[in-house]
């Protein structure tokens, strides 16, 4: 008879001394450092209590009923049901991806193209006309949406005041739909379409010239080397211009909160998933369903973000 099999679960001391040793290790390379911890804990210490802090605390609001000063209700996944059983939260949803496809497509076309201009060598004077593309990014949003409300005002706007210079009716521009949703698009396109036209022109710039020049010496003309030059090799840039574009595209709220107030004007036009979001918490003070709106609209942004990325990655896998 062989002896019997010993327990391999048996108290190991030297585990328990090397895992303690470790620990002594650990802690006296922090003490050694504690220098360069201490410089860099400003940073971590505002994160954790302006960042993390409020992302944790949402997610459990999310579950709770609160009017932000009475006592917190446990409320389960009502708020999460209630929000997608609500027509008002789908018409925002709806309106936002409107928005984004009336904004986004031909801001990105427009900026592709005046990248491509301000990267000409026949364009004069082009420091100039890179900083005057980039100033609408660092103006104030608040007064680019007041200037924008005048322009698109029903009774006396200065866009129907050109109209009814070539003898067209005045467009209520603001109690449409349509037309709200136009507005919003068009100060999206010129607040962004320069910002988007710098980061294109610097992905132009790093496109190897020998590239153009052996498409020429071929007989490319200029389209031809566009498509089949610019493109593929902007293809990175373009897909982070979609993907941040996207991200910017689905918080709206500025823009329609001041052009048409918090309900989002007439018949809801220019409501939006952030507006929705801030009407519910802010106004109505339903803090716990504001919470779970704000995880929703974060669940569709990284669902919409991932659908332009497969979409831009599968159209580079086919040129290729």
């Amino acid at each position: 008879m062989g002896q019997p099999l010993q327990n391999r679960t048996q108290f190991d001391p030297g585990s328990s001394m090397q895992v303690s040793e470790r620990k002594r290790g650990l802690a006296s390379e922090i003490w050694k450092h504690r220098r360069e911890y201490l410089a860099i804990s400003p940073f971590y210490i505002l994160f954790a209590v302006f960042g993390l802090f409020p992302i944790l605390f949402s997610m459990y609001l999310s579950f709770q009923r609160w009017d932000g000063i009475g006592v917190m209700t446990f409320n389960g996944i009502n708020n999460y049901q209630f929000m997608v059983t609500d027509p008002e939260f789908w018409k925002a949803v709806r309106n936002t991806l409107l928005i984004w496809i009336y904004s986004t497509i031909p801001m990105l076309f427009f900026a592709l193209i005046i990248a491509f201009l301000l990267n000409a060598s026949f364009i004069k004077f082009r420091t100039f006309f890179r900083i005057g593309f980039f100033v609408p990014n660092v103006t104030s949003l608040v007064a680019v949406a007041i200037v924008f409300s005048t322009v698109f005002s029903n009774n006396y706007g200065l866009l129907n005041y050109f109209l009814s210079v070539f003898g067209v009716s005045p467009v209520e521009w603001l109690n449409k739909t349509w037309g709200i949703q136009l507005a919003v698009s068009i100060m999206v396109i010129w607040r962004w379409v320069g910002y988007n036209a710098i980061i294109y022109l610097a992905g132009l710039q790093s496109i190897p010239t020998v590239l153009y020049e052996a498409a020429k010496i071929d007989g490319a003309t200029g389209i031809q080397s566009f498509f089949r030059i610019t493109i593929p090799n902007l293809r990175p840039i373009i897909l982070f211009t979609v993907i941040t574009s996207t991200i910017g595209g689905m918080q709206i709220f500025t823009e329609s909160q001041v052009l048409v107030g918090n309900d989002g004007g007439v018949s809801g036009g220019g409501l939006t998933i952030v507006l929705y979001l801030y009407r519910e918490a802010f106004v109505n003070n339903y803090f716990g369903y504001g919470s779970a709106v704000g995880w929703g609209m974060f669940i569709l942004i990284a669902l919409f973000s991932l659908f332009n990325w497969l979409v831009v990655q599968g159209g580079g896998a086919k040129d290729e």
